[in-house]
């Protein structure tokens, strides 16, 4: 009992906390916006409707990419049933509120007892599913205590985790007892969820795995991008200002390498950043779109529309993937699923499949301007090289897909 009054006044704080910083922080203000009248807006949008349901949270954009090749599956084997999508982070939320697979697309509440009861009693869920994690205590107690099956998939778990802790870990167990079966990503989750006495656990991978494989088999070339492109050419994705830095330090010292560049947010500040960066040597992508032919030979594409990296990567030599100097890289397999080695930052250790490339020979560490360019210089000069690498990036795709077909062979059985 006295974990979960320290979790409800964490929870007060937290709404507290983000109800200052929404004064002045644009992403707080929306996490405050849309939670507004949110339970007589889910009424208004499902109350009506009879049909059975089964609902997805996502913490934000990257738990997406793993639930979306589930939700795919399961529309598929269920036409009936209809899709609940939440979402924890504006960022996500504000991205995939149009999603076409899910007929509801909601902000999740915060994490209250009242909340919990109002949501799952609006929600009604026959299944309710979980993407890597999310953990929210009254909400999972709520699921359970009505019945509701709970999954939680594409988990991956760690030794230096709460939940494994001796000593002040026994409240955060409970929140994994809530849940009737895990999917975890690999064999070290597996045991360290054993040894704590969850039975209901299997090992089927990393769903984004299928996800990317498909986008790749769906790939359609961008006929303004084609002939940019060069045996020199960077693709990089999801970049922050650090990696633009990088970046900016290599293309500046080699006239011959190409780059085609999407930052991680498409605004005016980030776009502005790039345009100083790279000076005269830039053309905007939606300029190429539009026909416009630049007034000088450029080496940067610029990408300042949302929903074509997954693609871009095709076109690289070489990849470079951001955030690897923040809080954590973003997605590598997007870039991998093309036989393409990939470059990223030192904030990596979280991340399996960074860990993985490393010891494939796919996936380079850097940490400086220094080793960019001493690792691009060796890839872009070296052709052999490439094909070896590219070689072995598909079979460790490949060797890991099959993780949608786990869950929903087992959502089948028990739903």
């Amino acid at each position: 009992m006295i974990g979960t009054a320290v979790y409800w006044s964490l929870m007060k704080m937290y709404n507290l906390i983000i109800l200052l910083a929404s004064l002045f922080n644009p992403k707080a203000k929306k996490w405050i916006k849309g939670r507004k009248k949110i339970f007589s807006h889910i009424q208004s949008c499902i109350n009506n409707d009879h049909s059975p349901r089964v609902w997805f949270h996502c913490s934000s954009l990257g738990e997406f990419e793993q639930a979306r090749p589930v939700i795919e599956a399961l529309k598929e084997q269920f036409p009936d049933y209809k899709i609940i999508l939440t979402f924890f982070s504006p960022s996500g939320y504000e991205v995939r509120k149009n999603y076409n697979l899910a007929d509801w697309v909601f902000y999740l509440p915060l994490d209250t007892p009242r909340n919990a009861q109002h949501l799952v009693k609006l929600f009604n869920p026959t299944i309710a599913l979980f993407a890597k994690y999310d953990f929210w205590y009254f909400i999972l107690r709520e699921l359970k205590r009505m019945g509701v099956k709970v999954v939680l998939f594409s988990a991956i778990f760690r030794q230096n985790q709460l939940f494994f802790n001796k000593l002040i870990g026994g409240w955060y167990r409970k929140l994994l007892f809530f849940f009737d079966h895990i999917f975890v990503q690999d064999k070290n989750s597996f045991y360290l969820l054993k040894n704590i006495g969850i039975q209901s656990v299997e090992i089927a991978g990393d769903t984004r795995f299928d996800r990317v494989v498909k986008i790749a088999q769906k790939f359609k070339p961008i006929p303004c991008i084609e002939p940019f492109i060069n045996e020199k050419t960077i693709v990089a994705g999801s970049t922050w200002e650090d990696d633009d830095k990088i970046l900016a330090n290599y293309i500046n010292t080699h006239s011959q390498a190409r780059l085609i560049i999407a930052p991680h947010e498409v605004t005016h500040k980030s776009l502005h950043r790039l345009m100083k960066l790279f000076k005269e040597k830039y053309v905007l992508y939606t300029d190429l779109a539009e026909g416009k032919k630049p007034s000088h030979s450029p080496q940067v594409i610029i990408i300042n529309t949302i929903g074509l990296l997954a693609k871009l990567y095709r076109y690289g030599a070489v990849t470079y993937v951001g955030g690897g100097f923040g809080h954590g890289i973003h997605n590598l397999l997007e870039a991998v699923v093309y036989g393409k080695p990939v470059i990223f930052g030192p904030n990596h250790e979280k991340f399996k499949e960074a860990l993985d490339l490393i010891d494939y020979g796919v996936g380079f560490c850097i940490h400086d301007e220094q080793e960019a360019t001493q690792i691009l210089d060796n890839l872009l000069t070296d052709p052999d090289k490439l094909k070896d690498i590219s070689h072995r990036a598909l079979r460790y795709i490949y060797n890991n897909t099959g993780a949608t077909e786990k869950i929903i062979s087992w959502i089948i059985k028990n739903i």
